[in-house]
């Protein structure tokens, strides 16, 4: 039914049983795209049980480069019975349905408005194979060769994939590369292929395709971290996996083989984050890495890191809250919770990156800023970012980089009679100068306490002397203004009194709804935020247009909220548009949101 041919342009989603073995499958056909030259962006919708309930892979095929979700799905591969009928309504009329056709259905199972594509997958493993998981396993290796046909994907591409894949198990590559072409000589034999077409490009150029968390635990070796403590929780886990991974790589003594970091998996997160706050009194680098209900059962010790000013770092990665809420479901709801994290007045700085690039950067930037501004630095990443493969720009690091511990009154300072107190400031910029432990045998020493205290560590309860320490910490969060990274700005074609700000994985998105309300006749500048607290160009962005909308993954519009607090901003001009239902969000949604609110603003003074 679909009129034109579309050429390296179209959503593929496949349904899945968890536990089924599908995933190296699904991410195999996302990998021979790309390998194919075409850039892909591939998200895993996945439950949070181990096996039984449903699951999607969502790969999106796209020249043009367009990283977000699109909306809509051209060619569903619906695998699971359960979810038959959610899955047929989410394809694009004219689309696809490919389906296993072992089992007969009536015509009232299928949409007149689509068309339909069956294989006898079951059929085809029962008569090849015994086993009951060799069936399950090929199965999903034959659906991936039906598949190659179907959409022109060149098979010697998926040969090398599999070759690779069960690199040191060669005993696998030839029952694998054969249950792939079972399914390619079906289609070749019985089916013609599709009007969606797959055409080798050179689109993907020198990028990688690597996930959020590894990029970040990566970042966290490069910016000097040797501690980390942690406890499981989806969707965190694979960060310390990866830091894990990576220092037993590069942070082991060549010669003496002895390991240089400390890597604790503690009883649970409070016990973590009492770990990174004790290292880093101590001067270590360290982090935790947990999600929101992790953060909430350690606001007392990011209390006392703001408070006795230690370094620490936290990673983030957030999902479907409040309580157990949605595990394994992204959004993007813990920016109050983290920028206020403890009782008391706490402001903390948070990095905010896009893609894993910034994960990696920002990764290793927030350990120069927890040791520069003394306090915890939160990176927020979410699920999507996280847990999901990106195809990004490589990763870099420049080899002259020189760590960046702040202010630390040395044995040579103190020696030479430098006057040391603690909570002192001594230029305006509310950063005081630390000592580390047993840096002079007399001089240089303090008591760390979480409790008042005045410039010289002594403990104190008088009124002014709280009021002087917390005033001292206001001016340090407006030092951190100018080491956050700035925001990106984007300009409209055509002047315009419209803006829009979003962040973090909501971009690759907003970038793409851009173009395509402009081809809409709906002109926006746009600002990507990249950290907290917010620099004088966001506010300077917001007051040079008569309307701001707000695009974020969360129900309580958590940006907005804090931007309003911080700036003082009348709500009236900054306008919501939020999206929660766990799955990241489309290009699709944004235009249609931001679109029908500008035609009604239109509507609205016309008929005054």
């Amino acid at each position: 039914m679909m009129s034109t041919v579309r050429v390296n342009d179209f959503v593929v989603k496949f349904a899945n049983v968890n536990g089924s073995g599908s995933a190296s499958a699904n991410g195999m056909f996302a990998k021979s795209i790309m390998r194919m030259g075409v850039p892909v962006a591939a998200r895993n919708i996945f439950p949070s049980n181990i096996q039984g309930l449903p699951t999607w892979y969502e790969v999106r095929v796209s020249e043009a480069g367009h990283m977000g979700r699109r909306g809509g799905v051209d060619l569903m591969v619906a695998m699971n019975p359960q979810t038959w009928d959610r899955d047929l309504a989410e394809i694009e009329p004219g689309g696809y349905l490919f389906y296993d056709s072992t089992k007969p259905m009536t015509s009232d199972r299928f949409r007149a408005d689509i068309n339909v594509v069956g294989v006898p997958l079951t059929a085809m493993c029962n008569a090849a194979y015994t086993d009951p998981r060799q069936r399950q396993l090929f199965k999903n290796i034959i659906y991936v060769g039906a598949l190659a046909a179907l959409l022109d994907i060149e098979i010697e591409v998926f040969e090398t994939l599999i070759s690779e894949q069960f690199q040191g198990k060669t005993r696998l590559i030839a029952p694998n590369i054969e249950a792939l072409h079972m399914g390619r000589d079906y289609v070749h034999q019985n089916l013609e292929p599709l009007r969606l077409k797959m055409k080798r490009v050179d689109k993907v150029g020198d990028r990688i395709f690597i996930d959020g968390n590894t990029a970040a635990g990566l970042g966290a070796v490069y910016g000097g971290a040797t501690v980390c403590a942690w406890y499981p929780i989806t969707p965190s886990t694979s960060l310390a996996e990866a830091f894990t991974d990576f220092c037993q790589d590069l942070r082991v003594d060549p010669e003496t083989g002895k390991a240089k970091y400390a890597i604790l998996q503690c009883e649970d997160e409070i016990a973590s984050i009492g770990v990174v706050v004790g290292a880093g009194w101590n001067g270590a680098r360290a982090f935790t890495c947990t999600s929101g209900p992790g953060v909430s059962l350690m606001q007392e010790f990011v209390g006392l890191s703001y408070f006795a000013e230690i370094p620490a770092v936290i990673f983030d990665v957030q999902r479907g809250g409040p309580s157990t809420g949605m595990p394994t479901r992204t959004q993007q709801a813990d920016l109050i919770g983290a920028a206020y994290a403890s009782h008391g007045d706490t402001k903390h700085p948070m990095l905010l990156p896009c893609d894993p690039h910034e994960c990696f950067e920002m990764g290793a930037l927030a350990f120069d800023l927890s040791d520069r501004l003394q306090t915890t630095i939160f990176v927020m990443l979410d699920l999507d970012i996280g847990m999901n493969e990106w195809l990004c720009d490589p990763l870099a690091w420049d080899d002259s980089k020189v760590i960046d511990r702040g202010k630390v009154m040395t044995h040579d300072e103190l020696e030479a009679g430098k006057d040391f107190g603690r909570y002192l400031d001594v230029d305006g910029d509310g950063i005081p100068y630390r000592t580390y432990p047993g840096v002079h045998p007399s001089k240089g020493s303090y008591f760390t306490r979480g409790t008042s205290r005045d410039r010289y560590a002594r403990y104190s309860e008088e009124g002014s002397v709280y009021v002087d320490n917390m005033e001292r910490l206001l001016r340090k969060f407006e030092t951190a203004k100018a080491l956050i990274p700035s925001p990106v700005r984007r300009d409209a074609k055509r002047a315009t009194k419209t803006g829009v700000i979003y962040f973090g994985s909501t971009t690759p998105a907003m970038h793409e709804a851009l173009e395509m309300l402009e081809a809409q006749g709906c002109h926006l500048d746009a600002l990507r935020v990249r950290g907290f607290p917010f620099s004088n160009e966001v506010m300077d962005f917001i007051a040079a247009h008569e309307e701001v909308f707000v695009v974020e993954q969360n129900r309580d519009a958590q940006l907005r909220v804090l931007i309003m607090n911080e700036g003082g901003i009348d709500p009236a001009k900054l306008l919501p548009v939020l999206h929660f239902d766990g799955t990241p969000i489309t290009a699709r949604f944004i235009s249609s949101e931001i679109e029908s609110r500008m035609a009604g603003a239109r509507i609205t003074e016309a008929a005054e």
